[in-house]
């Protein structure tokens, strides 16, 4: 009787995001962005030439209060890049929100979706025995990760959040020792709760964390063992609702402020507790979903956001992937067992817009990894072949520091067993990222780095190839402002004399390479 009357209470109360017409000190904030964003998010958009913009300036705390105080409205989050906040209430309580003049739209978490396809074991988990030495091995591998680790490059220096449903024991566990003695874990945040309570709640999130960060010599290394690492619960494994995908837009704005490199995203959506929310097929266009759409903001920003492609394959109904796999910004991994045949589990492609998806697999069946209780087993589904990506994607980035998110795509992709003959199920294949190494290495202006040079004088002089007589360029400062922007020609001095002496960023948009002078 209290579960049916809790379910009749429940279904009353609908998700919405009320969005504002305006922010406040938007000029001012971009003209002085240590204010709303950390040193390493400056100087990692100024690496990859991404200008600071609105998007990067905080939602209006007034508004979001008046919200907040309005009698049937309960506030869940906030998202600055869509200037907006999710809250629960009442249709008609929703919808007198518009009255105020900087509510600029309301949108419901629409009511008129197909019903859901209610799968609640989301994370597809199978706890095995105790595993023997040299079980992480295959996993590590088969994608060729072992060749990045040979060459020293294990994730230092490279920023990693992992947006998850909760972190038990992480703080605790001999697994991550390692992690913790280096002060490996730069912090985190409950969006569920509200607080700093990420060390508990559901064991997934550790699990995730243990096959990028785990250290047991002789018996278990991690993709990305020397990462730094932010632990963000954004999933309430209780219930199913859309607030959970404001609140994983909410950690990636965070991700970003923060200067976060990665983002792993084991996690997927489809299905909520009211069916009339539920997103269907027709909204995995990569457009639609909300937290789709901070998928590919956060790409936009500069983040490289790897993604579970979900555990859907065995349905009749739908196979397919779940959001935000489904964005454009997002690098989708479905599952392949060690021996390298698709995963019955892994969902599949394509988007309903017929984008391929997903973009790549690794092993995500009898995947080693350390539990929250510290034993070495194995556990199933793409929750788990995500991190060993999103490991490999910290490795490259430590050794290709100013290479762009898209150009790490791309190598990973064209580096990829199926890559001359994609699918549905496999996407371009198992990545090698040996080969991507070798592929970013191309990636380079011949002669660039030393081929210029800034006289006494103060003039800035580049010898460019012959096949680029000129290039369209920015200079940025390590505020992350765009101070100069034109055209730089072969052997035609640019005069600095004009600038603050210090250290500046070219990015030659042309070629997207980035190189630092210092005058």
């Amino acid at each position: 009787m209290f579960f049916i009357s809790l379910r009749e209470a429940y279904a009353q109360e609908l998700h919405a995001w009320i969005y504002f017409t305006d922010k406040p000190n938007v000029t001012a904030s971009i003209a002085s962005p240590q204010s709303i964003l950390t040193q390493k998010a400056i100087q990692r958009k100024a690496r990859h030439g991404i200008a600071i913009d609105d998007r990067d300036v905080p939602v209006n705390q007034s508004y979001v209060a008046q919200i907040q105080s309005q009698p049937g409205i309960t506030y869940k989050t906030q998202s600055k890049w869509f200037n907006c906040v999710h809250v629960t209430g009442l249709e008609t309580d929703i919808n007198a929100l518009t009255t105020f003049s900087f509510v600029s739209s309301v949108d419901f978490a629409d009511p008129t979706k197909m019903a859901q396809i209610n799968n609640h074991n989301k994370f597809v988990q199978t706890t095995m025995p105790p595993l023997t030495y040299g079980n992480a091995l295959n996993q590590i591998n088969m994608i060729g990760l072992n060749d990045l680790h040979d060459l020293g490059h294990t994730g230092t220096g490279v920023t990693i959040a992992v947006t998850d449903s909760g972190f038990p024991n992480v703080d605790t566990n001999p697994a991550f020792n390692q992690l913790r003695n280096n002060n490996g874990i730069a912090g985190g945040y409950d969006f569920v709760a509200g607080d700093n309570s990420y060390y508990g709640d559901h064991f997934h999130g550790a699990r995730v964390l243990s096959i990028m960060a785990a250290h047991e010599a002789g018996n278990y290394e991690g993709s990305a063992p020397d990462a730094q690492y932010y632990l963000f619960r954004t999933e309430d494994v209780a219930t199913e609702t859309p607030v959970e995908l404001s609140y994983w837009v909410a950690a990636a704005e965070r991700a970003d402020s923060l200067g976060v490199d990665v983002i792993n995203v084991s996690l997927g959506y489809l299905g909520f507790d009211n069916p009339a929310e539920s997103l269907s097929y027709t909204d995995l266009d990569g457009q639609t979903a909300f937290i789709s759409r901070g998928a590919n903001v956060a790409f936009e920003k500069g983040l490289f956001v790897v993604v579970s492609a979900g555990n859907s394959g065995t349905s009749t109904s739908h196979p397919y992937i779940s959001a935000p796999a489904d964005a454009d910004g997002a690098f989708s991994i479905g599952s392949v067992t060690a021996t390298e045949q698709l995963s019955n589990f892994s969902s599949i492609g394509p988007t309903f817009d017929n984008r391929l998806k997903p973009n790549v697999v690794a092993q995500g069946s009898s995947t080693a990894l350390i539990t929250e209780n510290g034993a070495l087993v194995s556990g199933s589904g793409t929750s788990y072949s995500a991190p060993l990506v999103s490991g490999a994607i910290a490795c490259l980035i430590q050794a290709y520091p100013n290479v762009t998110p898209l150009q790490i795509k791309n190598a990973v992709e064209q580096s990829a067993d199926n890559f001359m003959t994609p699918n549905n199920q496999f996407g371009y294949g198992i990545p090698d990222f040996g080969a991507v190494f070798q592929i970013l290495s191309t990636i380079q202006l011949e002669g660039l780095e030393l081929n210029h040079y800034i006289d006494g004088s103060k003039q800035f002089v580049i010898d460019l190839p012959q096949k680029h007589p000129a290039v369209k360029a920015r200079l940025y400062n390590l505020m992350g402002q765009c101070v100069w922007n034109g055209m730089l020609e072969n052997e035609k001095p640019l005069d600095l004399n004009s600038f603050n002496s210090g250290i500046y960023i070219f990015h030659i948009e042309d070629m997207n390479r980035s190189i630092k002078v210092v005058f």
